[in-house]
């Protein structure tokens, strides 16, 4: 069951993942942003709404 990686292939996978990681990331403030300007709902409780989604992911 043990697979053997090279440091380029591991590397790579790493940039990968932080890639994924920094696209999501801007995706979910630019809903954000976008949600609290129209909304009457408080900052705090979107932000409790945010960490609870991100929990479930």
């Amino acid at each position: 069951m043990e697979d053997n990686y090279s440091i380029d292939e591991i590397l790579s996978a790493v940039d990968d993942l932080q890639n994924f990681k920094r696209n999501k990331t801007k995706k979910v403030s630019n809903v954000s942003n976008a949600k609290t300007e129209d909304s009457g709902i408080p900052k705090n409780t979107l932000k409790l709404i945010e960490e609870a989604e991100k929990s479930n992911n």
